[in-house]
């Protein structure tokens, strides 16, 4: 779908813009999100969807960068059809908008493959921003969320500071660089964010992070992330 930019900015040609996805099965809300994105420059919406089949189909056909994605949907769900996102385009990355923050709703979202999720009550200019970082490579998770995440991967629900678990041997097969790039992806920190930390190329990261999730036998940096707070990165120096 080809859709022209609202807003009166201009961009330079060598500026590629973030190409967005949106998925809801109410017809207001997506044009609501389709009117917020339009009038960004850096932003271009290549499709809609009602639901998570049409989601599947137009992510193969359109591969976007984003796609801003409704958790409840008549038909497949938001959870299959980030699974069946992710299969046929995995540079896409999915961003959950939804109004639902159950554990048993956020916890097979994040299993699934979502690298962002956010409740409907965020504020525009804070979803905007959310959608350019997903785009750089940093996950997105509500505040309360993220809180239980941990909580979640500490397995100690009760308040009290999680406890790391003892490094695994399959710590001991990455470098001392991937071990330092796999703790900054515990933070949250991007790609571009961990070259400029670590003073390396932004390709040298990427080949890092490859490294790390293939002899850690992980499949994304969601994953990485959570395994490494698990066991005690990610906290702040």
């Amino acid at each position: 779908m080809n859709s022209e930019s609202m807003s009166s900015q201009t961009q330079s040609p060598e500026s590629a813009k973030i190409r967005i996805l949106l998925v809801d099965d109410h017809a207001v809300v997506r044009q609501g999100l389709r009117t917020l994105m339009e009038l960004q420059a850096d932003m271009e919406v290549v499709g809609e969807g009602s639901n998570g089949n049409e989601a599947v189909e137009m992510a193969a056909r359109c591969k976007p960068d984003v796609i801003v994605l409704d958790l409840v949907m008549p038909g497949m769900d938001g959870i299959e059809a980030t699974r069946k996102i992710l299969e046929c385009s995995p540079r896409s990355r999915v961003l959950i908008l939804t109004s639902f923050g159950e554990d048993d709703k956020i916890f097979p979202a994040i299993r699934a493959g979502a690298q962002g999720y956010l409740l409907k009550d965020i504020q525009p200019h804070d979803l905007i921003q959310a959608v350019r970082e997903m785009h750089q490579g940093k996950n997105q998770l509500h505040p309360d969320i993220a809180g239980r995440l941990m909580s979640a991967v500490a397995g100690d629900a009760s308040g009290r500071p999680p406890q790391a678990d003892p490094l695994p041997k399959d710590m001991q097969g990455l470098t001392e660089r991937e071990r330092e790039v796999l703790d900054l992806i515990a933070r949250g920190l991007s790609n571009r964010e961990i070259a400029e930390k670590m003073v390396i190329s932004e390709k040298t990261v990427k080949t890092h992070v490859s490294n790390l999730l293939d002899k850690l036998g992980l499949q994304d940096r969601t994953r990485a992330a959570i395994w490494a707070l698990k066991h005690g990165l990610g906290s702040e120096d």
